[in-house]
C-alpha cells in the first residue's frame, strides 16, 4: 500500500498544478472563468477611449475656435462626460445591451441592476468592465457633435439635447448593430462604430448646425483657429486613444486586436499625408491643422473596417479618407452652406459611412482582408450582398438620427432656445455663459 501511495502522490501533484493553471472546466452553460489578460487589456482600452474625449477631443476642438470660446468647448466636453456617464448607468446600458428586442433593449438592467463583478463576459472579463468600456463610447459620441455648434449654443441646450439624444439615437443604434438587434443578426460589419458612432454623430451634427444657423461672418470672414498647437496636441491624444477604441473592440488581447491596431495606424498616417498633399497642391502650403484633421479622418474611416481589412485595405481607406473628407468640408461649407463649424459631418460622418461601405470589398482576400471566402457553414461570401446590407443599415440609422435630431432641436428651439443672443455671441461664450476667461494678460 505504501508503495502504491508513493506512485500516486506525484501524479496527483501534477494534476493539481495543471488544474490551477487552466482553472476549472465548466459544464456547458456555466459562467466563463476570469481571464486576467483579457481583463487587463479591456481595462487599458477603456482608459484609452476616455482619454480620447478627456483631454483629446476637448483640446482638439478647443484649439480650433476663437480664444474667447475655448473654455466653453472644454466645459461642453467635460460636462458631457459626466452627464452621459449617469445616463448610461441609469438607462443607456440596459437599452443598448439587454432584452430580446431587435430595435431597442429593455430596462431590466436600469441603474445596472444585476450587474456585478461576478458576471463574467464570454472573453473572460467582468461585466462591470464591459459596462465601463461601452460607457466611454457613449461619452465620446455626443461629444463629437460639440464641434458642430461651437461658439453660439446655449449650455443648457447642449446638456438636454445630448441626454435625450443618447437615449433616443445612440442606444437604439447600439442595440441594432452591437446588442443583438436585427442588423447584428443579419451580419452587418461595424467593429467600433462607423454606424453607431460616426454616422449617428455626423448626420446629427449637420442637422443641428442647420437648425442653429451659421456664426457671424460665415463662410467668408471666420476667424482662424486660435491655437493650432493645442489642436495638434489634442489630435495626437486622439490618435493614441483610438487604439483602445478600435483594438479594444475586439474584446480580447489576441491576434485580431494586433491587426486592428496596425491597420488603424496605417490608415491614420496615410490620410494625414494625403490631406497635407492636397493642401500643398491647392494652396502651396501644408498646414498643421490640415494634417492632423486628415489623421482624424483616417481614424474615423477605418473604424468600422478595422477588424476585417489588412494593411493594403488600410492604405486604400486612408488615402480615400484624406481625399474625400477634404473635399467634403468644402461641399458642406460652400455648396450646402451649413456652418458645421469643425467639420463633424465631413470628417466623422462621411468618413464613418465610407469605411462602413468599403469594408464589404476591401475586407476580401483580394485586398488582403480577413473576411473568409467561405463561411464555416459553407456559405460563399458575396461582397455585393454585404455592401447592400451595409448600405441599408447605414441608411436606416442615418434617417433615424436625422429625424430625432430635428425633432429634439426644434423642441428646444421653441422652449428654452438653442442659440445665445447676439451680444453674448459677440462677447464670447467663455465670459457670457461661464464667467471665465481663458487668457489674461497681466499689466
Amino acid at each position: 500500500m505504501t508503495g502504491l501511495m508513493k506512485r500516486i502522490h506525484p501524479a496527483l501533484t501534477i494534476l493539481f498544478i495543471l488544474f490551477a493553471m487552466v482553472g476549472p472546466v465548466g459544464a456547458e452553460g456555466e459562467t466563463p472563468a476570469l481571464n486576467e489578460g483579457n481583463t487587463a487589456w479591456m481595462l487599458t482600452a477603456t482608459v484609452l477611449v476616455l482619454f480620447m474625449t478627456l483631454p483629446g477631443l476637448a483640446l482638439f476642438y478647443g484649439g480650433l475656435v476663437r480664444g474667447r470660446n475655448v473654455l466653453s468647448v472644454l466645459i461642453h466636453c467635460f460636462a458631457l462626460a459626466c452627464l452621459m456617464s449617469l445616463v448610461w448607468v441609469a438607462v443607456g446600458y440596459s437599452l443598448s445591451f439587454k432584452g430580446d428586442g431587435k430595435w431597442i433593449g429593455d430596462l431590466s438592467a436600469a441603474f445596472l441592476k444585476g450587474v456585478g463583478k461576478d458576471n463574467i463576459e464570454g472573453n473572460g472579463y467582468p461585466e462591470t468592465v464591459w459596462v465601463m468600456f461601452q460607457m466611454t463610447f457613449a461619452i465620446i459620441t455626443p461629444g463629437l457633435i460639440v464641434g458642430a455648434f461651437v461658439e453660439r449654443i446655449k449650455f443648457s441646450a447642449v446638456l438636454i439635447f445630448s441626454a435625450l439624444w443618447l437615449i433616443l439615437v445612440y442606444a437604439p443604434a447600439t442595440k441594432l448593430v452591437w446588442g443583438g438587434g436585427w442588423m447584428f443578426d443579419a451580419g452587418v460589419i461595424d467593429l467600433a462604430g462607423g454606424i453607431v458612432v460616426h454616422a449617428t454623430a455626423g448626420i446629427s451634427a449637420l442637422v443641428l448646425a442647420a437648425l442653429l444657423g451659421p456664426r457671424r461672418g460665415f463662410p467668408k470672414h471666420l476667424q482662424p483657429p486660435h491655437n493650432p498647437g493645442m489642436v495638434m496636441i489634442g489630435a495626437s491624444m486622439l490618435w493614441v486613444g483610438w487604439f483602445g477604441f478600435n483594438a479594444g473592440s475586439q474584446a480580447a488581447a489576441n491576434e485580431a486586436a494586433g491587426m486592428t491596431m496596425l491597420v488603424t495606424h496605417i490608415s491614420a498616417a496615410t490620410a494625414s499625408l494625403t490631406w497635407a498633399l492636397i493642401e500643398k497642391l491647392k494652396t502651396g502650403k501644408a498646414g498643421l491643422v490640415g494634417i492632423v484633421t486628415g489623421m482624424v479622418a483616417g481614424l474615423a474611416t477605418i473604424t468600422p473596417a478595422s477588424g476585417h481589412v489588412g494593411p493594403m485595405g488600410a492604405l486604400l481607406i486612408g488615402a480615400l479618407a484624406g481625399l474625400v473628407c477634404y473635399f467634403m468640408c468644402g461641399v458642406v461649407r460652400n455648396m450646402i452652406k451649413i456652418d458645421d463649424s469643425l467639420d463633424v459631418f465631413a470628417v466623422h460622418g462621411v468618413g464613418g459611412i465610407m469605411g462602413t461601405l468599403l469594408v464589404a470589398f476591401l475586407g476580401t482576400s483580394t485586398f488582403g482582408g480577413l473576411i473568409p471566402d467561405v463561411a464555416d457553414d459553407g456559405t460563399k461570401y458575396s461582397a455585393g450582398a454585404q455592401f447592400l446590407l451595409q448600405l441599408k443599415s447605414v441608411g436606416i440609422v442615418v434617417i433615424w438620427s436625422a429625424l430625432v435630431t430635428f425633432v429634439l432641436g426644434m423642441a428646444l428651439k421653441k422652449t428654452i432656445g438653442l442659440r445665445v443672443d447676439q451680444d453674448e455671441e459677440e462677447q464670447g461664450l467663455d465670459q457670457a455663459s461661464h464667467g471665465e476667461t481663458a487668457y489674461t494678460l497681466d499689466s
